[in-house]
């Protein structure tokens, strides 16, 4: 299912939630700093790159988003307490008319 990454880096604040959610099995280190990783698959990414025409992807298929669909993201797996979320979570912080002209 998988091919790429959302890389969502940690600051001292979302350890501590990521705690209280009990998922600090799933922090990774990247480029030295701590993270979680929400993978989605080559469909998804076709959104993603709608949304957000912008997106760099680094060696690994890694990507970060917008601090705004980052936060949204981060409360998401929080909350669900899992980082499969990206099926919900695309609803949430995709724009399906990012780019396009209003009539």
């Amino acid at each position: 299912m998988t091919g790429y990454t959302i890389n969502i880096f940690l600051n001292d604040e979302r350890l501590k939630k990521l705690e209280e959610a009990q998922l600090t099995d799933q922090v990774k280190e990247i480029d030295g700093k701590k993270a979680i990783q929400v993978a989605f698959s080559d469909k998804e990414n076709k959104k993603m790159k709608k949304g957000f025409p912008d997106l760099v992807f680094d060696a690994s298929n890694g990507c970060v988003i917008p601090e705004h669909a980052e936060n949204i993201l981060f409360d998401i797996v929080v909350t669900a307490k899992t980082v499969d979320v990206i099926k919900f979570a695309i609803m949430k912080i995709y724009n399906p008319l990012a780019g396009k002209p209003t009539r």
